[in-house]
């Protein structure tokens, strides 16, 4: 059953579930963040309206920055506004920054410890007919392995509000991932979201497997728990949005109740939660473990859904995968 303590939206079961883009979130949150503290600034690489930034550039055009299409420079220019006291937020399309920015990340941001939010946007495969180009699928794992860096990857668009008003008050760098397509809404403005804290989205009674999941395959995860119930299989769904550092109690309470996991993501099983999370049973639990996603190879174009299904990243893929899990505890 859903856990009411979270407050979910009691329409995303269902035909009248509301859709909205992480980035519509992303573009709120700016805003909001911009009116509450004079020194959050925005930087975006030709992209303000993709970005959503422009409704922060529109806001505050002394406090925007159009860097063009230089996202290395961009990177550089908002680690200097962060030594400097501002609180800079920095947006373009995530195979880009952190993808082509990852060394400026690195140097200027994360070894020094400067206060820059990085907004990747586009991210996963979703981003469809674009291609293998601009399906920024490797991110979660560039970023979480660089020191001081905080990884997080919201579930909806209320969510990434809520996660850039959070990275607003949180000193220190961040990544957040945001996909591009319109996604349904899980959460309402009463969801707690606290950087850091997985929240239990589903659970069964005598629970058999804990289904990990960020991003919105949080409710394709959400789905597949419900529908199982139709065969006796018991689960829980956890929503991890922040991958670094990772809700290890969380984790290791749903795995003491289960004995059997499966992690979910738009991303590749290298190096992404899947890992992240297996990083961790391997060294406090050993678990048997299943890994929904990208499975070492590049997409392509074509629409969302049908690479989603063609990706083994679908309802069924989920499902399938907690049918096989279960099998070996």
């Amino acid at each position: 059953m859903l856990n009411k303590k979270v407050y979910l939206d009691n329409n995303l079961f269902s035909d009248k579930a509301k859709q909205a883009a992480l980035r519509d979130g992303y573009g709120e949150g700016l805003f909001e963040a911009g009116k509450k503290d004079p020194n959050v600034v925005a930087l975006c690489a030709d992209l303000k309206d993709s970005t959503r930034s422009n409704f922060f550039a529109k806001a505050f055009p002394n406090r925007f920055f159009e860097i063009g299409i230089a996202e290395q420079n961009m990177v550089a220019v908002a680690a200097g506004l962060a030594v400097s006291g501002k609180i800079p937020f920095v947006a373009s399309y995530a195979t880009f920054s952190p993808g082509r920015a990852w060394e400026q990340i690195r140097t200027t941001v994360a070894y020094n410890d400067a206060n820059v939010k990085i907004a990747g946007h586009h991210a996963g495969i979703s981003v469809g007919p674009d291609g293998a180009t601009h399906q920024a699928i490797e991110d979660i794992a560039t970023m979480r392995a660089i020191p001081n860096m905080t990884v997080i990857a919201p579930c909806d668009a209320n969510e990434a509000k809520k996660a850039t008003l959070a990275a607003a008050k949180f000193v220190g760098p961040m990544y957040l991932r945001f996909a591009r397509e319109n996604t349904p809404i899980m959460t309402t403005a009463r969801t707690p979201f606290k950087p850091g804290k997985a929240e239990i989205f589903y659970s069964s009674s005598r629970p058999q497997v804990a289904i990990i999941a960020c991003g919105p395959l949080v409710h394709k995860a959400l789905v597949a728990a419900k529908e199982l119930e139709k065969e006796k299989i018991k689960t829980i769904v956890v929503n991890s949005h922040t991958i670094k550092p990772l809700d290890s109690k969380t984790i290791l309470e749903v795995v003491e109740k289960t004995g059997a996991v499966v992690s979910v993501e738009e991303h590749q099983v290298i190096g992404g939660l899947g890992s992240a999370v297996a990083e961790l049973l391997a060294k406090e639990k050993p678990t048997p473990m299943e890994f929904v996603g990208m499975q070492d190879v590049f997409g392509e174009s074509g629409e969302p859904e049908e690479l989603l299904d063609k990706y083994k990243m679908s309802v069924e893929d989920i499902k399938e995968a907690v049918r096989k899990v279960k099998k070996r505890k």
